[in-house]
């Protein structure tokens, strides 16, 4: 079953403006340029700063994605048609062979799946069935047995149901039929003028006329009168009674209990899993309302189609989306150090030594001759203020102010005000819990087989940050031990002094935050300050990872 598929352009978990804004930026330009469809997504909480420039420049927030792995949705479905529970075994078995499968699913008017019928079950119909009140306990309907028998209903209601008696056939004279005949017995027989009589005579529901023999109006009128149905078929007596039991509904045979089946939003690794453990060959597929959509199988999984996606503003696997291995990457557009990800194919990878992403996306719109819309442009430029600190951060460059004032211009914006207010949105923090703070811009980094986390929260004033502090402090060990880190570190930037408190937990935590700058640091007791710090990318993470390096060769 094709899907519509489209590219997804994501940035990294608990992202910062520059990750949300050079997403939704990206596809803009690559929907402009492109001949697919691209469309934006997160992966993770939009932070206060964020949801501000939104809101500003009137853009929905990218939906939210957990994982980027295979869903049975990206797997090819066979469209394998459900058919009613009162469908004879035998047509079931010709639907079977037309379609080329061994399981047919039963749905009913609403699309639900009842059951399942396998060519195993219809096998077992035929072999290990000898009662001869079978139909009856079935519940058969007179037009399945009609259709089995390629015959038709004479008399009688053709859509009654068969639910009493025993099938006989009557080749002996009348007075030896009245020994075995009962009450609602189904009798098959011939073109016997006085058999035909007798049945009916002896309350059968139904008789089976062989060879298409003729019926009387006088027995036809007898039938009616009696309720009896009567079936005229083409075969003989032998025939019918071997073709008989294929006229009984599938419903009394198909698979009900215990039904394995899987939903389209199921990541491919655990349908793999529950596959491997399971003899079935097919599986039924349903969708988000629990209407059956198709099949899959083992061989199914041969044919899966990965998600496509273009990674911005990072290239850390400890960054990035969960299932990202699983995931066809195209392209990864960047302004950090490199990281850990791998490829399965070549790909575009564009790394710049700017302060943002989002600068590399204005040139991007610059190179290729595209004019960039009002709303993007803001977003362009918030993302640069953002990550650069509104220029006050070492990691800005020349290109980036550069940038960011061309974009301020066709955003009409000014930047000193709106940088204000973006700032003041992104440090309300009294109505955020520890939890809520800490992962608004947390990353985690990996050295010498230490594993570290470093969280950044920047305000305009000092008290802001305390307030902070105070929240944190008891919570970050709490989270350490969950997490299984070997240390965390919290950045309190104040971007007016262009410093920042380093509060921490964890063995040699502070130790290596010291050696890292050199005694250019003062201790105040339960965290450091970093005078003139303000760069987690650029000042902090580089000193972390070279102490880390050099401790490690020194053991």
């Amino acid at each position: 079953m094709e899907q519509k598929k489209s590219v997804w352009v994501i940035g990294h978990k608990n992202p910062d403006t520059d990750s949300i804004c050079a997403a939704i930026a990206y596809a803009e330009l690559k929907n402009k340029v492109g001949t697919v469809r691209y469309e934006a997504r997160r992966a993770g909480h939009i932070n206060e700063e964020s949801k501000y420039v939104l809101k500003y420049f009137e853009i929905e927030a990218p939906e939210y994605v957990s994982d980027v792995g295979a869903q049975v949705k990206d797997i090819e479905i066979w469209e394998t048609p459900g058919i009613g529970s009162q469908v004879s075994l035998k047509t079931a078995w010709e639907t079977m062979k037309e379609q080329n499968v061994v399981t047919l699913p039963i749905t009913n008017r609403n699309g639900l799946l009842e059951g399942l019928i396998i060519t195993g079950d219809i096998a077992t119909s035929y072999m290990d069935v000898y009662d001869n009140r079978i139909l009856a306990k079935a519940r058969t309907q007179y037009k399945n047995i009609a259709e089995t028998l390629e015959g038709e209903v004479l008399s009688g209601n053709s859509h009654g149901y068969f639910i009493k008696g025993k099938v006989v056939a009557a080749t002996e004279s009348p007075e030896l039929m009245e020994e075995y005949i009962e009450d609602d017995d189904m009798v098959i027989l011939g073109n016997r003028y006085e058999v035909q009589l007798c049945a009916i005579e002896m309350n059968a529901s139904c008789i089976i006329v062989c060879s298409d023999a003729k019926v009387s109006k006088t027995i036809q009128k007898l039938a009616d009168d009696r309720g009896c149905v009567i079936i005229t078929t083409p075969y003989d007596t032998y025939t019918v009674a071997r073709l008989i039991n294929q006229s009984m509904p599938v419903k009394y045979f198909m698979r009900r209990e215990n039904l394995i089946t899987f939903e389209t939003e199921e990541y491919v690794d655990d349908v793999r899993e529950i596959m491997s453990r399971e003899r079935h060959r097919d599986f039924p597929v349903l969708d988000e309302e629990g209407k059956y959509i198709g099949m899959i199988s083992r061989r199914s999984l041969l044919n899966m189609r990965r998600k496509q996606v273009i990674l911005v503003d990072h290239n850390e696997k400890s960054q990035a989306v969960d299932g990202v291995d699983e995931a066809d990457i195209l392209e990864i557009i960047d302004h950090h150090r490199l990281g850990s990800l791998e490829t399965i194919s070549p790909v575009f990878f564009r790394n710049q030594p700017l302060g943002c992403t989002s600068t590399i996306i204005y040139q991007m719109y610059q190179e290729q001759g595209v004019e960039i819309p009002k709303n993007i442009a803001g977003l362009l430029c918030s993302a640069i203020i953002s990550d650069t600190l509104m220029f006050r951060s070492p990691t800005c460059t020349r290109v980036d102010r550069q940038a960011a004032e061309e974009l301020a211009k066709a955003a009409g914006i000014g930047i000193e005000d709106h940088a204000k207010k973006m700032f003041q949105a992104g440090s309300n923090f009294k109505a955020k819990s520890a939890e809520e703070l800490l992962y608004q811009d947390f990353k985690t980094f990996l050295a010498e087989e230490k594993e570290f986390g470093v969280a950044q929260l920047s305000a305009m004033s000092e008290e802001e940050l305390q307030e902070v502090k105070e929240k944190l402090m008891p919570y970050i060990l709490q989270m350490r031990d969950e997490r299984k880190l070997d240390m965390i570190y919290v950045m309190l930037t104040n971007i007016l002094e262009e410093s920042s408190e380093l509060i921490f937990v964890g063995e040699s935590a502070k130790e290596i935050a010291q050696q890292a700058f050199h005694g250019h640091v003062a201790d105040r007791g339960d965290s450091l300050w970093l005078e003139g710090v303000v760069s987690r990318k650029k000042q902090l993470i580089p000193a972390l990872m070279l102490t880390l390096q050099e401790k490690s060769s020194g053991s």
